[in-house]
C-alpha cells in the first residue's frame, strides 16, 4: 500500500518536483553542462559553476556553425541578445533541455523550434526592469527638451546658435499613450505621473480594476490610446500582431507635435512612416533605442532630422546594476531547473515552482495518472481532450494541471523521452488533439475534482480524480465510483455482472502468486457489466493476462502501471 504523504512531506515537493517534470532528472545522474555563448555578470557563471553537478563553460563570440557544431554537448544554453538560437541549433542541440535568456525579449530565440524539441525557454523579466523605464523615461524628456542636440552644439561652439535652435516642449499636463503595460511600462507611468502627465493605456491583458489602482485611463484599442495623445510610448514585445503597430494610420490620430518614443524592440514603428509623419510637420521627433535593423545603416532616413530627436545605441538595460542582476538570476533559474526540476520564468509552459507545488502538487500526479488511464483505456485516434475542474479548484491556476494530462496521455504515442511538458501541445497540434480546459458549477460528491475526457467522434471516456484527506485518489473510470491508489500496478476488468467472475480472477491471480493489494469494484445496472480495479504487487505476464481475458464473462482486462 501507498504510505500517506503527511509522513513524506520533506520528500514530497523535490520527488512531484522532479516527476512532473521526468525527463530532467538524467541531470541529476550526470553533471550538467551548462553553456554562456554572450556575456553575462561573472557572478553568474560563478553561481553555475559553485554548485557540485554543474559546469559552465564560457565561450563568447561563436560563429553560427561554431554554435551548432558545439552545442550537442549541453544540457543548457544562456544568451543574452546576441547568439541566434535558430531550428539548426535546436535540432543540433540533442541533449538541451533549457535555454536561459539574461534580458526580456526572446526574439533570438525561436520559439516555435524550442517547442518542438521540448526546450524550455526562459527569460529574466525583472532583472532590467527599472533600467529600461528609466532610460525610455528620460529618452522622453531628452527628446522633449532637445539634449542630444544641445548638447552636441554646446562642444562644437555653436553656443548661441543651439540656443535660438532648439526650443523644447513642456511635458507637464500633457496625455501619454503607454502601449504595453507590463512592469516596464508601469514603472514609466509612474513616472510620467510624477510630471503631471495624464496616462492613457493600452494592454490586452490590463483589467479596468488595475487601470484604476494604478490611476491611468484604460484603452480598449491601440487606435483608442493614440487618439489625442502627445506622446507614446512603447513597451510591447515584437510578434506578428504588434509589428508596425505604431503606423501611419495611428500616427496621425495623434496630436500635432506629439513625440514617438521606443526602447522596446526595433519593428514596432514602421520607421518610414514615422519619417513622413515627422516631415510633414505632424510629428515633432522621436526617440529610439532599438531600430527595425541593428545596427542601423548610417544613411538612415531619420538621421536627417534636426530637431527632438534622440538616438541610443540599444542601451536600455545597460546599466551596472541590470548587468549584474540578469546574470544572477538567468544563473539561479538555470541551476534550479537542472539541480531540482524548479521552473521560473519560463515563456513556453506554466511555471513550476515551490508555491505551485504546495497548492498544486497531488493534483499534478493526479494529472499524470488520468492521462495514462486515458492512453490505455480510451478511444484510438481521439479527437480532443477536455479536462474539467469541479470546486475551489478550479479557482486555482490549473494549467500545469491540464498540461500534465495531456504529456501523460501523449507519452504513448511517441518513444521514450520524444514528449514532455513543454512540447506536447506542440505533438497534440500536429495529431489533431484539440485540449480544451472548462470550469463546471455543478456539485459532486467530493469538495473538490479533476475529470479527463477523451473523445473520437462519439465516442466519450471520462476519468476523475480527487484528494481525500491527503491521500490522492482515482474515483471515476467512465463514469463508474472507484476508489484506488494513483501509482502502481493495477489490473482493471470489465466483466459481466453476475456472481463468480471476480472470483474467478482472483483464483488465477493467485494460481500464479500474485498478491493482491486492494481492490475497489463498481457496478453498471444498466449495462449489467461491473468494473473491477485491483492493485497488485507486481505486473502481470502475457500469459497471465491471456488467461485472465479467456474467463467466461470477463468482457475486457487491462494490466497498467501508474
Amino acid at each position: 500500500m501507498m504510505k500517506d504523504i503527511s509522513d513524506l512531506d520533506l520528500l514530497f515537493k523535490c520527488q512531484l518536483l522532479h516527476e512532473s517534470v521526468s525527463w530532467v532528472t538524467a541531470s541529476l545522474v550526470m553533471p550538467s553542462r551548462v553553456l554562456v555563448s554572450d556575456p553575462i555578470s561573472d557572478k553568474g557563471v560563478e553561481l553555475l559553476n559553485e554548485h557540485p553537478d554543474i559546469t559552465a563553460d564560457f565561450k563568447v563570440g561563436l560563429t553560427p556553425d561554431e554554435l551548432i557544431q558545439t552545442i550537442g554537448d549541453y544540457d543548457a544554453l544562456v544568451v543574452r541578445s546576441q547568439t541566434k538560437v535558430t531550428p539548426e541549433v535546436l535540432a543540433a542541440a540533442t541533449k538541451l533541455k533549457a535555454v536561459g535568456r539574461a534580458g526580456v525579449g526572446v526574439d533570438n530565440i525561436d520559439r516555435e523550434s524550442a517547442n518542438q524539441h521540448g526546450v524550455i525557454v526562459m527569460n529574466t523579466p525583472t532583472g532590467n526592469t527599472i533600467s529600461t523605464a528609466e532610460h525610455a523615461f528620460t529618452l522622453m524628456c531628452a527628446t522633449a527638451r532637445n539634449i542630444a542636440l544641445g548638447h552636441a552644439g554646446v562642444i562644437q561652439g555653436d553656443f548661441k546658435a543651439a540656443r535660438k535652435s532648439y526650443q523644447g516642449i513642456e511635458l507637464n499636463g500633457k496625455t501619454l499613450a503607454v502601449l504595453g503595460m507590463g512592469r516596464i511600462g508601469s514603472e514609466f507611468a509612474k513616472r510620467a505621473q510624477a510630471f503631471n502627465m495624464k496616462i492613457v493605456a493600452y494592454d490586452p491583458f490590463l483589467t479596468q480594476a488595475r487601470a484604476d489602482e494604478m490611476k491611468v485611463s484604460l484603452a480598449k484599442t491601440p487606435d483608442e490610446a493614440l487618439t489625442g495623445a502627445d506622446v507614446v510610448t512603447l513597451h510591447v514585445p515584437l510578434t506578428e500582431d504588434t509589428k508596425h503597430i505604431v503606423n501611419a494610420s495611428r500616427l496621425a490620430l495623434m496630436n500635432q507635435g506629439a513625440l514617438v518614443i521606443n526602447c522596446a524592440r526595433g519593428g514596432l514603428i514602421d520607421e518610414d512612416a514615422l519619417k513622413a509623419a515627422i516631415d510633414s510637420g505632424h510629428i515633432a521627433g522621436c526617440g529610439l533605442d532599438v531600430f527595425e535593423n541593428e545596427p542601423p545603416a548610417t544613411d538612415h532616413p531619420l538621421f536627417t532630422l534636426d530637431k527632438h530627436i534622440t538616438f541610443t545605441p540599444h542601451l536600455g538595460a545597460s546599466t551596472n546594476e541590470a548587468q549584474e542582476n540578469v546574470g544572477i538570476q538567468v544563473a539561479e533559474q538555470i541551476r534550479d531547473f537542472l539541480a531540482t526540476g524548479e521552473i521560473r520564468n519560463a515563456i513556453n509552459m506554466p511555471s513550476l515552482d515551490a508555491a505551485a507545488l504546495d497548492e498544486l502538487g497531488s493534483y499534478i500526479d493526479i494529472a499524470k495518472a488520468l492521462g495514462k488511464l486515458l492512453a490505455k483505456l480510451g478511444p484510438d485516434n481521439p479527437n480532443s481532450l477536455r479536462v474539467s475542474y469541479h470546486g475551489p479548484l478550479a479557482e486555482k491556476d490549473t494549467a500545469l494541471i491540464s498540461r500534465s494530462v495531456l504529456t501523460s496521455l501523449l507519452e504513448s504515442t511517441r518513444p521514450d523521452g520524444q514528449v514532455n511538458i513543454v512540447n506536447a501541445p506542440a505533438v497534440a497540434k500536429e495529431m489533431g488533439l484539440d485540449l480544451t480546459e472548462s470550469t463546471i458549477n455543478a456539485t459532486t460528491e467530493y469538495s473538490e475534482l479533476l475529470v479527463a475526457e477523451l473523445t473520437k467522434d462519439d465516442v466519450r471516456f471520462r476519468v476523475s480524480g480527487t484528494v481525500i484527506g491527503k491521500s490522492p485518489r482515482i474515483v471515476e473510470i467512465d463514469k463508474l465510483y472507484v476508489d484506488t491508489n494513483i501509482k502502481g500496478q493495477f489490473l482493471i476488468v470489465l466483466n459481466d455482472d453476475r456472481p463468480g467472475i471476480v472470483g474467478s480472477v482472483g483464483t488465477t491471480l493467485g494460481s500464479h502468486q500474485v498478491n493482491i493489494a486492494n481492490l475497489s469494484l463498481a457496478r453498471n445496472l444498466k449495462a449489467k457489466n461491473a468494473l473491477t480495479v485491483i492493485e497488485l504487487d507486481e505486473p502481470l505476464t502475457p500469459a497471465v493476462m491471456e488467461e485472465i481475458r479467456n474467463i467466461a464473462g470477463v468482457l475486457n482486462a487491462t494490466n497498467i502501471t501508474l
